[in-house]
C-alpha cells in the first residue's frame, strides 16, 4: 500500500476508465475524490455505482460536470440531471435490480462466473439473458462486474492500509475494494497499525493499493 495526495490518486485514473465508488446517496461515497476527478476534467468515465445521488453531491457531481459516459446503477430516481441525459442520449444508463447489482459485484470480486437470480424474469431485465433451469426453477445468469478502479470511503485505516467503515457508510464500499484492478482509498482518521482491532478490519490491507493521505 502506498501513501498518495488525492491529486496523485486521481491522476492515475485515465479518461475512459471503469470505477466502482461506494456510496448510497452519497453516504459512504469518497467526496474528496470526487471532487478530485471534476477538476482534473477526466472524460469518457464509466461508473458503477448504487446511484448516482443528486445534483451537488457525490456522483451527481461526476453527472453534472459530463465527465461520465455511462452508470451502471440500481436506481437513478433522485437525479433529475442524470434522467436529462439519457433522455437526450448523452449518458449511457444500465439500471440493475440492487439485490443483483451487488452480487454481480461480489461475483467479480471473488472470481465467480456469475449468479442465479430470479429477479427479473419475465420483465425486460431478462432481455438478452441467458436462463438457466435448475430443479425446476428458472433463474437468469446474471456475469459479474468488476472496474478498472475503486474509489472507497472508509472511517478507519491504519498505516498499512486495513480498513474499518461506519455505519451506512459501510454499503457497497467493501464489496467493491474486492473487485476492482486498483483500490483507492480516502479515509476520516488514518491511525498506527494496531489501533483497529482485528475483529473490526472489515477490508484488509492486502486489498488496498493507494491511500489517500492526510495533508
Amino acid at each position: 500500500m502506498q501513501a498518495l495526495s488525492v491529486e496523485k490518486s486521481v491522476a492515475m485514473i485515465p479518461d475512459g476508465a471503469s470505477l466502482m465508488i461506494g456510496g448510497f446517496m452519497s453516504v459512504g461515497t469518497p467526496e474528496c475524490v470526487v471532487d478530485e476527478i471534476v477538476r482534473q476534467k477526466k472524460r469518457d468515465l464509466t461508473v458503477i455505482a448504487n446511484d448516482t445521488a443528486m445534483p451537488g453531491k457525490g456522483i451527481g457531481k461526476l453527472v453534472t460536470a459530463r465527465v461520465l459516459r455511462k452508470v451502471i446503477a440500481s436506481h437513478i430516481g433522485l437525479n433529475p440531471e442524470t434522467q436529462k441525459q439519457m433522455m437526450a442520449n448523452e449518458l449511457e444508463v444500465e439500471l440493475v435490480p440492487q439485490g443483483t447489482l451487488i452480487e454481480r459485484i461480489r461475483a467479480g470480486g471473488y472470481g465467480l462466473g456469475g449468479i442465479l437470480t430470479q429477479t427479473g424474469i419475465g420483465t425486460s431485465v431478462e432481455e438478452g439473458k441467458q436462463r438457466i433451469d435448475v430443479d425446476g426453477r428458472s433463474y437468469l445468469l446474471e456475469l459479474p462486474l468488476r472496474a478498472d478502479f475503486a474509489l472507497v470511503q472508509a472511517f478507519l485505516a491504519d498505516y498499512l492500509g486495513n480498513l474499518s467503515y461506519a455505519l451506512t457508510a459501510r454499503n457497497f464500499n467493501p464489496v467493491m475494494a474486492m473487485a476492482a484492478q486498483t483500490v483507492v482509498v480516502c479515509a476520516e482518521h488514518i491511525v498506527p497499525t494496531g489501533v483497529i482491532s482485528p475483529d473490526h478490519i472489515m477490508t484488509p490491507a492486502p486489498v488496498v493499493d493507494y491511500l489517500i493521505a492526510n495533508l
